[in-house]
Parts: C-alpha cells; sequence; structure tokens
C-alpha cells in the first residue's frame, strides 16, 4: 500500500471510538468492526497487503490460535485512545483500552505493511509482544517479533513519500476489494479450471479406452478354448516350456506364446481358464464401469461450470478447502468434501457416494436434497451443534450447483438424517422437512 493512502485511511479511522469486534475471517484477513457496524478488512498478505471495504466477506472458518485468543480479549469492545502511523511508516497503531476492566489495561494493536515482514502485532503497555499473526526471529530481520520481547521501532523512512489525495476514503475502500477480488478471481477461476480440465480428461480417456463387452466376452472365448486345447494337447507340453505349438480341433496348428514359464500343462490351463473367468466378470460388470466414469464426469463437468458462475473469491475458497485429511482415513472419490466456517459438507458424486452419505450420516447430520427432482445427496456434519441458517444455505447452495446447471429458482429440502428412510440404495422417504429456496438466475 501506499503511504500517503494509509496516511488518510488512518485519519479516517480516527471518528471511530470503538472496536466493537475483532477476528480472522481467513489466515490473513483480519475484520475489525468499529462502533458496531463499519466493519473495515485488514488484508496481511505478504507483499500484496490492502485495507478494504465489503458488505460481507465469508468466514472460511473459526480461528482459535493463541493470536486469535489475544486479539479477542484484549480488544473486543475495547474503546480507541489514539490511532497514529509509527513514525510516519506504513505501521497503524491502535492504543485502546477495556470498556469493562477493573482497572485500565492499556492494549495497542499494530498493522504493519511493510513488504515481507507484513504483519499484525498486539502489545502490552509497555511494548512487550502480546501475540502476532507472525513471530519473525533475528535470523529473517533485525526486528525480532517474538511474545515477552519488547518491540523494536522501524526507523523513519529516509525519504519524503509522495502523495496520492483520495477524494473519498470510504470510496477508495469499497474499490479496493472490488478491483482485488476481480483480478483474483479472474486468476483463481483459471487455475481451477485448468486443474478440473485435467481431471475431466484423464476421466474421458478412461470411459473412452474401455474394452467393449462383445470385445471383452470373444477374448474370455478365446481363453477359454486355449484353455482346453491345452489339456487335449497335455501329452505334447515340455515342462516350463515359453512356447507352446497346439493342434486346434479343425486340424490347424495355433502358436501360443505364454507369458511366464509353468511346470506343467494343467498349470497352463489353469491360468488360461481363471482368465477367462476374470474377463467374463469384467464384461459382465462393465456397465458399472461405465455408469461410475459417466457420473465422475458429469461432476467434474458441473463442479467446472460451478467454478465458472462464481461471482467472489470466497465461493472459490470454499469450493477447494486447505484442510489437510487425516492421512489414516483413506478418501472416497465418490463423495466431495467440502468446509463451510469449519463445518464439513459433503455430497454424492453418483449414487454410490449417495449410498455411502446416507448410511454413514449420524441421525443429528442434516440432509439436504432438490425437492420433487433427482439431485445429489449432502450431509453436513453437525456433531451435535445447532446450525446457522447461513451454512444450511451455503450446503443447499451446493446442492444446487452439483446438481444441475440451469439458472432458475429451486427448492432444497432438509431435515435430520434420523427422518430420512432408505427404501433402495439412495431412493428414500422423508416427511418432517423444511425447505429453502436458492436462486440461480
Amino acid at each position: 500500500m501506499k503511504l500517503s493512502h494509509l496516511k488518510q485511511i488512518t485519519e479516517y479511522i480516527r471518528q471511530f471510538s470503538k472496536i466493537s469486534a475483532i477476528h480472522r475471517v481467513s489466515d490473513t484477513i483480519v475484520r475489525v468492526v468499529f462502533d458496531r457496524d463499519e466493519a473495515i478488512y485488514f488484508n496481511m498478505t505478504r507483499s500484496n497487503s490492502s485495507i478494504f471495504t465489503c458488505s460481507d466477506y465469508p468466514r472460511s472458518k473459526v480461528y482459535n490460535a493463541p493470536f486469535d485468543v489475544i486479539l479477542a480479549k484484549r480488544l473486543n469492545r475495547a474503546n480507541i485512545l489514539g490511532v497514529e502511523l509509527v513514525n510516519g511508516d506504513k505501521i497503524i497503531r491502535f492504543k485502546t483500552a477495556l470498556a469493562s476492566a477493573y482497572k485500565e489495561q492499556i492494549t495497542y494493536l499494530q498493522f504493519e505493511f511493510t513488504g515481507k515482514n507484513t504483519n499484525v502485532i498486539v502489545l502490552d503497555e509497555d511494548l512487550v509482544v502480546l501475540e502476532a499473526l507472525r513471530h519473525i526471529d533475528l535470523f529473517a530481520s533485525f526486528r525480532e517479533v517474538r511474545v515477552g520481547q519488547k518491540l523494536l521501532d522501524v526507523p523513519p523512512p529516509p525519504f519524503t513519500p509522495k502523495e496520492y489525495p483520495l477524494e473519498d476514503v470510504k470510496q477508495f475502500l469499497g474499490d479496493v476489494y472490488q478491483k482485488e477480488q476481480e483480478q483474483k478471481l479472474a486468476s483463481l477461476k483459471k487455475q481451477k479450471i485448468n486443474f478440473l480440465q485435467k481431471k475431466f480428461d484423464k476421466l474421458k480417456k478412461a470411459y473412452e479406452k474401455l474394452d467393449s463387452k462383445e470385445e471383452l466376452q470373444r477374448e474370455a472365448q478365446e481363453y477359454e478354448h486355449l484353455g482346453g486345447l491345452v489339456l487335449s494337447n497335455a501329452s505334447k507340453i515340455a515342462p516350463y516350456a515359453k512356447k507352446i505349438v497346439l493342434d486346434d480341433y479343425d486340424g490347424s496348428k495355433k502358436e501360443v506364446v505364454l507369458e511366464r514359464s509353468y511346470p506343467n500343462p494343467y498349470a497352463i490351463s489353469e491360468a488360461f481358464f481363471a482368465k477367462s473367468k476374470k474377463t467374463k466378470q469384467r464384461a459382465k460388470n462393465l456397465h458399472i464401469e461405465e455408469e461410475s466414469l459417466r457420473s465422475k464426469i458429469e461432476h467434474i463437468k458441473r463442479f467446472i461450470n460451478t467454478v465458472h458462475e462464481a461471482k467472489d473469491v470466497a465461493k472459490i475458497e470454499l469450493l477447494f478447502p486447505k484442510h489437510v485429511q487425516n492421512k489414516k482415513v483413506q478418501k472416497d472419490d465418490s463423495i466431495e468434501t467440502f468446509w463451510v466456517e469449519g463445518y464439513k459438507v459433503q455430497l454424492g458424486k453418483n449414487e454410490k457416494g449417495n449410498t455411502k452419505l446416507l448410511q454413514s450420516a449420524k441421525a443429528r447430520d442434516i440432509w439436504l436434497h432438490l425437492k420433487d427432482r433427482p439431485s445429489t445427496h449432502v450431509i453436513i456434519t453437525t456433531d451435535k451443534q445447532n446450525l446457522p441458517e447461513r451454512i444450511i444455505k451455503a450446503a443447499a447452495r451446493l446442492c444446487v450447483d452439483f446438481s444441475t446447471t440451469s439458472k432458475d429458482r429451486f427448492l432444497v429440502d432438509y431435515t435430520p438424517r434420523r427422518e430420512v428412510n432408505i427404501q433402495n440404495g439412495a431412493n428414500v422417504l422423508y416427511n418432517k422437512y423444511k425447505t429453502i429456496e436458492v436462486d440461480t438466475r
């Protein structure tokens, strides 16, 4: 950020008298609510920091790190005693005191927009570090940022910065968000669609390479035929032969190169009969593999469309969560998993996935499905918590996005899993439910 802009933003912030609430909405974005309803977001991404406002920035998850605990404890409902730029540099420092404290407790909050060392630091009245978004040691910077260590000041800038006057600071903060979102959204869409397209191409290639049922049946017959020929020519086959010549039933000769050597002709015959049986089984179940690949291809198509239609970065972040799965838990490729503000939301990619979700969900988990039409099944894992309505809305939108690409008004039914009775596979009946509308137009 330009120092000139920070000066004017600092002046704008001086009109507020209280920090009503403060918390992180993403790994590097801190939301500060001033005087109850004026929310300003501090984006502390290294070398790409900014300050912006927007109508609503969805919270990716609830953060409970020591930094977040200190933020809440020392700064929620705190009175603002002063706001300044430290040494005229790109560091905004708030001096605050808790309104409800028995004894006035001074806390300093610093937002440092200093390139690679961009940081948020909470300090006590003696400027000793209580916590920080990033802890910095002496190997990374001359200025250590460590809990319990007094924070050194940054030297004043050795130049006079150029002034860039803003006509309207509030409008500027809104424009920053719009511009950043447009650029980031376009970049993320391109990146994620390329990622999904590779998956799509791989699945399509696998589908196109599937053998036909007729070819597999012919192959099974040939293996069975060879198995019989080996038995009828058993006396002519030497042990551990790699190549054998068989007399066919029509009097012709048939030369066969074996994949490996066998101790006797009966072992060769058994190998051919086993291949025949396996190929017949594959031919019989080919439709299952075809349907599985088809459903995965359709799922990826809808996924690509959902990314393409995303209106903000928050939607992309929801679709591609950073949540790290336990390596001991095997991922099921028939189920897609998302995280909405820390709540686990799963949907079936196909009938197999829908069935598994229904079978594994707990009684109080919330089940969602499009009203009176085929759709993916969605499960919100509640862990016996009461779900905020916004979580249900987000899950309902996912239900629509991954069930159809049409733009319309859709109704989504939802109810606790205990109210859903499985009839056959993923076919269900349910009575007690609520309905939510999703408009994708």
